[in-house]
C-alpha cells in the first residue's frame, strides 16, 4: 500500500454521514446524583440480591449461552398473556432490536418513519444501516400532530415507523385512538417502543391481534435492569421467524438470561419498585411546578422534561451542586432550554430540587 495516513484512509473509506454522526455520548456519572438515564434508583431486597449472587456463582460462564432460552421467553409470554401465534424476539436492549428492524426492511430507497422530538437512535440507527429517515414535528404541547403524520405516511409510504408510547424525552402517552389510526393508514410495519411501560397507564399489547403491521418493544432496562441489558419484541411468530434470521448468534448473554429469569420470577418486586417511583414522580412534578420560571411537562415515564431559561448554565450549575440531569437544550428546535430529570429516591429528587432553586438564584443574580 502507498504510504498514506490513517485520517485520509477513513475520509476515503468511511460512509460520509457515518462521518458526519457524533457518536451517542454517555457522560461520566463518577461522584454525582445520577438523574439522567432514566434508571431505576432502587436496590433489589438483600434476599433476592442473594439468590442472585448464588444464581452468578453456579453459572457457566465458561459456555457460550442458551441461543434460544426457553424458559426465559416463556416467562416473558406468560408476563404479557401473549395470545396464540403470537412470540417474543429477545435482544441486547431495544437499540439491537431497532437496528435489526432497520436492516431488515430496508430495501433501497425505504424510510423509517417517527416523530420529533423522540428517542434519538431512531434517526441514528437509519443513518447507519443508510435508511432514510423521515423525522414528523410533533404538536407544540408535544401530542401527535395526526393530520400532519397521515399525511407524511401517505406521501412517503414507510416502511417502517417507529412511536415510542410514552415518548422520550417528553414523557407524554399519545392518544391511543391516534396511535390505531396511524397503524391502520402505514403501509409497513408499526413499532410501538414501551420502554417505560411500567409507569404508563396503557399498552398496545392487547392491540397485537388486531393490526398484522404491528410489533410492541419493550425494554427491561427502566424496569430495574439496566446493567442487563434486555429487551424484547413482541408480536406475530410469522414477523419474528424473520427477523430471527438478523438475531446475531449469542446476543443475550449467560448471566443477563438467568438473572433476568429469576428477577421475571419476582415481577411483582419490580413493579412494586415501580410504583413507588410514579408516587416520588407526583412529588417531583409538583415541586418542580412551584418554582418560579419553571414550566414542567406531564410524564408517564420515569422522567419529567422541564423547561427553564438558561437551560445550559442551569445544567451546569447543578453538575457544580453534585447533581447530574440531561440537557436537551440544542438538541432539537422544539426542546430549547429544556432538561430532563430522572425520578430518583425521595432523597434525590429533594437534593435536585435544593441545587436547582440555588442555580436559579444564582442565575438571578
Amino acid at each position: 500500500m502507498p504510504s498514506v495516513s490513517a485520517s485520509s484512509l477513513v475520509k476515503n473509506l468511511i460512509r460520509s454521514e457515518i462521518l458526519a454522526l457524533s457518536a451517542y455520548h454517555v457522560p461520566d456519572s463518577g461522584g454525582y446524583i445520577k438523574l439522567d438515564a432514566m434508571e431505576n434508583p432502587y436496590l433489589l431486597p438483600q434476599s433476592l440480591r442473594e439468590e442472585i449472587a448464588a444464581i452468578v456463582a453456579d453459572a457457566a460462564i465458561n459456555r457460550y449461552p442458551d441461543p434460544n432460552p426457553a424458559a426465559l421467553k416463556g416467562k416473558i409470554r406468560e408476563l404479557l398473556a401473549l395470545p396464540e401465534g403470537m412470540e417474543v424476539l429477545l435482544g441486547n436492549g431495544s437499540d439491537e432490536l431497532i437496528q435489526l428492524l432497520a436492516m431488515a426492511l430496508n430495501k433501497p430507497g425505504a424510510t423509517l418513519l417517527s416523530v420529533e422530538p423522540s428517542f434519538v437512535m431512531y434517526r441514528m440507527i437509519a443513518t447507519f444501516t443508510g435508511m432514510r429517515y423521515v423525522g414528523v414535528p410533533l404538536a407544540a404541547d408535544f401530542s401527535l400532530d395526526l393530520p400532519a403524520m397521515l399525511a407524511a405516511i401517505e406521501r412517503e409510504q414507510p416502511e417502517l415507523v417507529f412511536l415510542a408510547y410514552p415518548n422520550n424525552p417528553t414523557g407524554n402517552l399519545f392518544c391511543a385512538d391516534a396511535v390505531r389510526q396511524i397503524i391502520a393508514a402505514s403501509p409497513g410495519l408499526v413499532v410501538v417502543d414501551e420502554a417505560y411501560y411500567a409507569f404508563a397507564r396503557d399498552s398496545f399489547i392487547p392491540q397485537l391481534t388486531k393490526f398484522p403491521n404491528l410489533l410492541v418493544m419493550r425494554t427491561y432496562s427502566k424496569l430495574g435492569m439496566a446493567g442487563l441489558r434486555l429487551g424484547f419484541l413482541a408480536g406475530s411468530a410469522v414477523w419474528l421467524e424473520q427477523l430471527e434470521k438478523l438475531r446475531l448468534p449469542y446476543n443475550v448473554g449467560v448471566l443477563p438470561q438467568q438473572v433476568a429469569e429469576k428477577l421475571l420470577e419476582n415481577h411483582k418486586v419490580l413493579l412494586q419498585q415501580a410504583g413507588q417511583i410514579k408516587l416520588d414522580r407526583a412529588v417531583l412534578y409538583r415541586q418542580l411546578s412551584e418554582i418560579k420560571g419553571v414550566t414542567v411537562y406531564p410524564s408517564e415515564a420515569n422522567f419529567l422534561l422541564f423547561r427553564v431559561a438558561e437551560a445550559t448554565a442551569v445544567f451546569e450549575g447543578l453538575k457544580q451542586r453534585g447533581v447530574l440531569i440531561k440537557n436537551l437544550n440544542g438538541g432539537h428546535p422544539m426542546l430549547t432550554d429544556c432538561l430532563r430529570v430522572t425520578v430518583g429516591t425521595p432523597e434525590e429528587n429533594e437534593q435536585f430540587i435544593v441545587a436547582l432553586q440555588a442555580c436559579l438564584q444564582s442565575t438571578v443574580e
